[in-house]
């Protein structure tokens, strides 16, 4: 009898310890922030000392890339694992802007709910999931995150919200503008309740009290904050920081310190729990900083947010896994925000051949250098007529109201030289692989007014350039 219980004991505990060695795994996740706006990506007017700090821990991507340079498509891409254009969210869901005829309108533009998301993926991992802050993946009810793989979520619907509370007297004016039931602070299902104080410093304090909950279980947290998105608010703790700057970059820059003050909270909690060890950490932001609303910076590329440009498509990013990860380190190879939903499911246990869909990979091998291929052979994007493919270092531009563009990345990083009268043969090819890759796609489940491809043109002749380095002192 005691061999028998010794036997079970040694059995449960090692059950029990197996299961302690899923990693944790914290997505940290910008929103509008500009590709050079922190020190561990050269901004030397920026003060980001827990990004840097924790950036160090582990590996930056030279070329991490976001599915959509605009919100709503680019978090779906992320979500799902999946190109978004596969189930038709191929514009944003902003409503005001969408056309009349469009499918769907309203709360009823977002994520099909056949569309299986981490933390679906995670949860049958055995692991508890959160998502704090922005949703902005569909207002209806159906789309709830709650009803999509996150066991709890403390955040609002939609895509943009005051940093302070609203009162009462502001929700209950329907002619209220931006004050909708989207924006809204929500915890759990239908509990509207507005917070206290801050929204980022909330975000973080909502996730580390999640974090202390589940210290003894693997976890997945997705803080999704809305900073540095419009409105312009900035903590009043940090009123007086940055006098050497002006105006929206000083304000800029005022948020993006209080968010990562915010990140260093999180992870201090980790080390406080003795959870660091354990725990995936990945910061990213959702698309290329909008230089014209927010003042970001997307140096040293040509484009923002909207534009397939480099500076409306490559973000900054970096993943720490200690004992897995090198620490210091970099990759330089192309990667896009759906490979994490692939990553996160493998490094739980999971094996990818049991991801129903998938485009993304798990990039851990990669990153080990164990598998010494790039990730991807082609990369792609689509936002209304407007089509993108990358193979290699090569990069073809497909325009509604200009010839296409070629450009040779390694060599023009900032895009200024087009080579396509130079080499018709690569564009032709690259023409063909991206119709290609179009012809596996839905068509749009809604659709932006068309006034907004004139403003897409206009954007991408505004930031033809890019900004000079001095833009980083």
């Amino acid at each position: 009898m005691k061999i028998k219980l010794s036997i079970a004991f040694i059995l449960t505990s090692f059950f029990c310890f197996a299961q302690q060695k899923q990693p944790n795994i914290v997505l940290l996740f910008a929103d509008d922030a500009g590709y050079s706006d922190f020190g561990f990506q050269g901004s030397e007017s920026y003060q980001t000392p827990n990004l840097d700090k924790l950036a160090k821990k582990g590996m930056i991507f030279d070329q991490m890339y976001v599915t959509a340079s605009v919100c709503g498509p680019s978090r779906a891409g992320l979500l799902t694992g999946r190109y978004q254009q596969r189930f038709g969210f191929i514009e944003n869901n902003v409503p005001g802007i969408m056309d009349d005829n469009s499918k769907f309108l309203g709360d009823e533009m977002g994520v099909p709910t056949e569309e299986k998301m981490i933390g679906e993926y995670l949860q049958e991992k055995g692991y508890t999931t959160a998502i704090f802050g922005k949703w902005h993946l569909g207002e209806a009810d159906k789309f709830h995150p709650t009803k999509n793989g996150f066991d709890e979520f403390v955040g609002f619907r939609g895509g943009a919200r005051s940093f302070f509370p609203y009162s009462d007297k502001q929700k209950e004016n329907p002619h209220a503008k931006g004050v909708g039931k989207g924006r809204w602070l929500e915890r759990g299902f239908e509990n509207f309740q507005e917070h206290k104080g801050y929204l980022t410093n909330v975000l973080a304090d909502e996730t580390c009290n999640f974090i202390e909950r589940h210290k003894s279980q693997p976890f997945f947290a997705m803080v999704s904050f809305n900073a540095v998105h419009l409105p312009l608010q900035i903590d009043p703790q940090d009123k007086d920081a940055f006098p050497e700057l002006e105006g929206v970059r000083r304000k800029n820059a005022q948020m993006t310190l209080s968010l990562d003050r915010a990140c260093g909270q999180i992870y201090d909690k980790l080390v406080e729990l003795g959870l660091e060890e354990n725990t995936i950490i990945v910061f990213a932001n959702d698309n290329g900083g909008p230089s014209d609303k927010n003042m970001s910076c997307n140096y040293p590329f040509a484009g923002v947010k909207g534009t397939q440009l480099e500076g409306g498509i490559r973000v900054p990013g970096f993943i720490v896994w200690p004992n897995h990860i090198k620490e210091k380190s970099r990759y330089d190879q192309p990667v896009m925000t759906f490979d994490l939903m692939p990553t996160f499911y493998v490094a739980a246990g999971g094996d990818v051949s049991d991801i129903e869909k998938t485009d993304g990979v798990d990039l851990i091998p990669f990153l080990k250098n164990q598998n010494k291929n790039n990730p991807h052979e082609n990369l792609f994007w689509k936002w209304e007529t407007r089509g993108v493919v990358r193979n290699g270092d090569w990069k073809l531009m497909r325009f509604p109201d200009r010839p296409a563009m070629l450009f040779n990345l390694k060599k023009d990083p900032g895009e200024q030289n087009d080579l396509a009268a130079k080499h018709p043969e690569k564009v032709q090819k690259m023409f063909k692989e991206l119709f290609a890759w179009e012809m596996e796609l839905r068509r749009p489940m809604f659709m932006l007014r068309t006034a907004e491809e004139q403003w897409s043109a206009n954007r991408f002749d505004q930031f033809r350039k890019p900004p000079t380095k001095d833009y980083l002192k």
